[in-house]
């Protein structure tokens, strides 16, 4: 029996334990790190070469404070000290003449006023408890409540699309494969921090090692670095002082690179953890600002790392639910209801706020506390499947949104 080396177990240690750690992420869930093992993508017969990224921010987005109703009379007294404002310092950007987008998201703003970009406002999920954990677990599995399955509705869309035809993988960005993109069709995993950067040389006899006590993790091993060097770069290594924001941005830089290859994956999926603002919330400025230049930042990097791909690109930004309509004593807002969710990309028919708008006074809130949601998330998800990927709407009523035919698809989102 092959035995390790003391001294190569002694400057590998921890290189050891991130390996152990990555192996549930290479290896699990249908995940496995291996460009040769993927069926190739084959373009579609009409030439279009289409591209989905699902970017899910956990702990619940508060949308009123990220595209503000300034228009609405009750929106100010609602969201007190946070709220935002048309004019003064930290202006909001305007949207339209009843909505204004969060002023630190300008290259969310520049998409919007190139129509490319746009919001869905007073959408929900069909969950209504407030819990963050079934919350998430209805955003991803796509059912309409929570604990049905240990799949999602992303790789469900993946599996029942034509074979050879389109999109034939994933790209599951982190440490664990989000459950949207778990499932039986094949995905990629890239974790940005989970394997250090080692010298080739270290990297060849770890495999080397593995190959005889593990084939399986050696072949992933190898895979995965290779994976690794595509995405990385020395625009990859985090500048001193890097925070959350600058995480998000390195996320969506390296996860743009991978889906550039002809041969990479068209569809990726995304989790930025943070947003759940129960106290100093902060309003043009402070907590969720910070937060949210992040998520504009990762906008911004995925529109340049996909240079010509950004065309016929979506990006989707979702969260499990909004929060209330009311600031707490804390300056901030707690569980909610309705919120929003952001389009950008060059696929998108842009430059518009879709809503129908339920109004913030106290007979048309939620349980008299939230945003009344007015559009089902799951419409918006199926119209960016029908139009970017022509899923039709009984596969996505029966197969990717089960029981869900009453949800008819969203039309125009993709020009």
């Amino acid at each position: 029996m092959e035995t390790t080396p003391t001294e190569t177990m002694n400057c590998c240690e921890g290189l050891r334990a991130s390996i152990t750690s990555r192996r549930a992420l290479l290896l699990g869930g249908a995940s496995f790190a291996a460009w040769a093992y993927l069926p190739k993508f084959a373009r579609a017969a009409d030439g279009r070469d289409p591209r989905l990224v699902v970017i899910i921010l956990r702990g619940a987005l508060d949308g009123l404070a990220t595209v503000a109703p300034i228009g609405d009379p009750d929106y100010a007294g609602l969201h007190g000290a946070i709220a935002l404002t048309s004019s003064g310092p930290n202006a909001a950007l305007p949207l339209d003449s009843f909505f204004a987008l969060h002023p630190s998201m300008p290259e969310f703003a520049r998409m919007y006023r190139d129509k490319k970009a746009a919001v869905v406002h007073a959408v929900a999920t069909s969950y209504r408890d407030r819990s963050h954990f079934d919350g998430q677990d209805v955003l991803e599995s796509g059912f309409a409540g929570p604990g049905r399955v240990q799949s999602g509705w992303l790789n469900r869309a993946l599996e029942s699309l034509p074979r050879g035809e389109r999109v034939t993988s994933a790209l599951a960005v982190g440490p664990t494969t989000p459950l949207v993109l778990r499932g039986t069709a094949p995905t990629v995993g890239w974790a940005p921090v989970a394997l250090p950067q080692v010298a080739d040389d270290t990297a060849t006899r770890l495999a080397e090692l593995y190959s005889h006590r593990d084939p399986a993790l050696a072949a992933a091993l190898t895979q995965g670095l290779a994976l690794d060097k595509a995405a990385q770069g020395d625009d990859m290594k985090p500048k001193p002082g890097t925070n959350g924001a600058g995480a998000m941005r390195l996320v969506a830089r390296g996860a743009a690179k991978l889906m550039t290859a002809d041969d990479g994956p068209r569809i990726a999926a995304l989790a930025f953890d943070g947003w759940d603002t129960h106290a100093n919330e902060g309003g043009p400025v402070g907590r969720l600002a910070q937060l949210l230049g992040g998520l504009d930042g990762a906008l911004a990097e995925f529109e340049s790392g996909l240079g010509e791909r950004w065309r016929e690109t979506v990006v989707v930004v979702a969260t499990e639910f909004g929060r209330t309509a009311r600031i707490n004593g804390t300056q901030g807002t707690d569980h909610g209801t309705g919120t929003i969710a952001l389009l950008a990309g060059g696929a998108v028919k842009g430059g518009r706020v879709i809503a129908d708008w339920p109004g913030l006074k106290y007979a048309n809130l939620y349980q008299g506390r939230d945003l009344a949601p007015t559009t089902d998330l799951r419409a918006v998800m199926k119209g960016l499947l029908h139009d970017q990927f022509g899923l039709a709407e009984r596969v996505l009523a029966e197969t990717v949104f089960p029981d869900s035919a009453a949800v008819k698809p969203m039309q125009g989102l993709v020009g």
